[in-house]
């Protein structure tokens, strides 16, 4: 998303408005957090609930992707549709689905053998990943791994920039913690931080790769969709839970870290 080599990228610039956005929509947020309770136990939708949900949807979740615009319009004047066309830049296409089919498939395949279905039909995780893709997928990588991820790796090696956005990635994700109606409330903290920390690997694997955010966003936004039709939670962040979740995390982390290693091998 950054283009500019000759310049470092504004690293600090972004994280603040990431920080900047994220308290402003998350106040907000525990202040209606009280209607989202009320929704959740009569299933009747009130003003604020609605306004509740319209701020998690276009500002909580969003954060990433408002506050790279925000810089890059600041920086290089950039137009939306610029910007959205940096976001869909596939380079490789059949490298691409090569190496985002395979992590996707790996994470369906673990959901089929260890996971719980919840109930739902099966095409709600379809229709899940559509909303998914521009609500979570590009809300989110297109600030993490789009910018913040290339930015750090160009200053640290691969293991501690991947690391570094592991940590803001995770703590960005702990106000949800405290949200009683959060799908996180009450879960293992632990195991949701050594998901995110494989995960964050596996995602800067992919755009190492493909050099595409949109892969990236189609990866979140699928494994996301799974907790459509599975009970997620207990299937990725109750980790780790057994030994088929160690040979998963296990096995996609080292593919991850295998990938990262060839490509960047193959760029020097």
């Amino acid at each position: 998303m950054w283009i500019n080599e000759k310049r470092k990228a504004p690293v600090a610039d972004f994280l603040g408005w990431v920080l900047f956005v994220s308290l402003f929509a998350q106040v907000i947020m525990f202040i209606l957090e009280p209607a989202s309770v009320s929704y959740a136990e009569t299933g009747k939708p009130t003003i604020a609930y609605i306004l509740y949900a319209a701020i998690g949807m276009l500002f909580t979740t969003p954060a990433p992707v408002i506050s790279l615009f925000i810089v890059l319009r600041k920086e290089e004047h950039i137009t939306v549709k610029e910007y959205l066309r940096r976001f869909f830049y596939t380079p490789q296409k059949a490298k691409t689905i090569l190496i985002t089919g395979m992590f996707c498939i790996c994470a369906l395949v673990f959901a089929i053998f260890c996971g719980e279905p919840n109930g739902k039909p099966l095409y709600m995780m379809p229709l899940g990943f559509i909303i998914m893709l521009p609500f979570v997928g590009f809300a989110e990588e297109t600030g993490w791994r789009g910018f913040l991820q290339p930015a750090l790796e160009k200053r640290f090696p691969f293991p501690v920039a991947t690391s570094i956005v592991a940590v803001i990635w995770c703590v960005w994700h702990f106000p949800i913690w405290l949200q009683p109606t959060s799908n996180h409330y009450g879960d293992s903290m632990i195991g949701f931080s050594i998901t995110i920390f494989v995960w964050a690997f596996v995602a800067a694997a992919i755009y190492k790769a493909t050099k595409s955010v949109l892969a990236c966003a189609v990866y979140h936004s699928f494994i996301n969709s799974i907790g459509a039709i599975y009970d997620w939670n207990t299937l990725f962040d109750a980790y780790p839970k057994s030994n088929a979740s160690l040979l998963y995390f296990g096995t996609i982390f080292i593919l991850a870290v295998i990938i990262w290693y060839r490509e960047d091998k193959h760029d020097r």
